[in-house]
């Protein structure tokens, strides 16, 4: 499981950067946070060592990761809450589609992995 407090500080950076304007410093905490944020959301490690060469790519790199995990986490959330509402109506395989719609794009290792608890345990029903 990634861990919740360098998500976090993802979203701090990344609105720091991109709503706030203010300039992306490559310190070696920085690069440490994207690096490990960026396994976390399948962004591979030569992309993003490339990416940490320059502030201009590093917050482009920021951006990505954020995105992912901003779009997975929305994407997962309305997918639960659709896959809830159809089970609770008795509708089961109905249940299952929203999950299997999201294993179809997410890449974010995290995100894919609920989704299959999800529908291994609507499996099991």
């Amino acid at each position: 499981m990634p861990d919740p407090k360098a998500w976090d500080e993802i979203w701090e950076l990344n609105r720091s950067v991109s709503e706030l304007g203010q300039p992306l410093t490559l310190t070696a905490s920085v690069c440490a946070l994207l690096r490990s944020t960026a396994s976390d959301v399948a962004i591979p490690s030569e992309e993003a060592e490339r990416a940490l060469q320059a502030e201009a790519s590093a917050a482009a790199l920021l951006a990505q990761i954020a995105q992912r995990i901003r779009e997975g986490s929305r994407r997962l959330s309305r997918a639960l809450n659709t896959s809830y509402q159809r089970q609770q109506a008795g509708d089961t395989e109905g249940a299952r589609q929203p999950m299997l719609d999201v294993l179809a794009v997410e890449v974010v290792p995290h995100y894919r992995d609920i989704a299959q608890t999800q529908l291994d345990a609507l499996d099991e029903d």
